[in-house]
């Protein structure tokens, strides 16, 4: 006489849920950036040599960013400004070198139309 065996349970073996849990933010997300990263920030360009030019322009993005994650509830306007200008200050060795090499920049692509338009 043969014994009846249990069904088999649908995540496999004996157990009833799922062995990787899914996570609710898709994998492509950026992280979000620390508390203190807008300050830090600010401190890199104040050391720039672009300072007196960079400085207010990434105040006046700053304070437009708080402005509308207060009417949205986001801080997504507030980690697009802090994305945008640590690549601005990433890339400005590149381009610093890019233009002391004397290379034709007649054929360049504005900032602006790779990162969005700041608004």
């Amino acid at each position: 006489m043969s014994v009846p065996t249990a069904p088999r349970r649908a995540y496999g073996g004996d157990t009833t849920r799922q062995e990787d849990p899914m996570s609710a933010q898709p994998e492509e997300a950026p992280t979000p950036p620390a508390p203190a990263a807008a300050a830090q920030l600010l401190a890199q360009l104040r050391a720039d040599r672009r300072a007196d030019t960079w400085v207010p322009a990434f105040e006046q993005d700053w304070a437009r960013a708080l402005d509308d994650a207060r009417h949205s509830f986001s801080l997504a306007p507030v980690h697009d400004v802090v994305r945008t200008w640590r690549a601005r200050l990433a890339s400005a060795p590149a381009v610093d070198a890019f233009l002391a090499g004397g290379c034709d920049d007649s054929d360049g692509v504005d900032l602006d139309q790779v990162l969005g338009a700041r608004t």
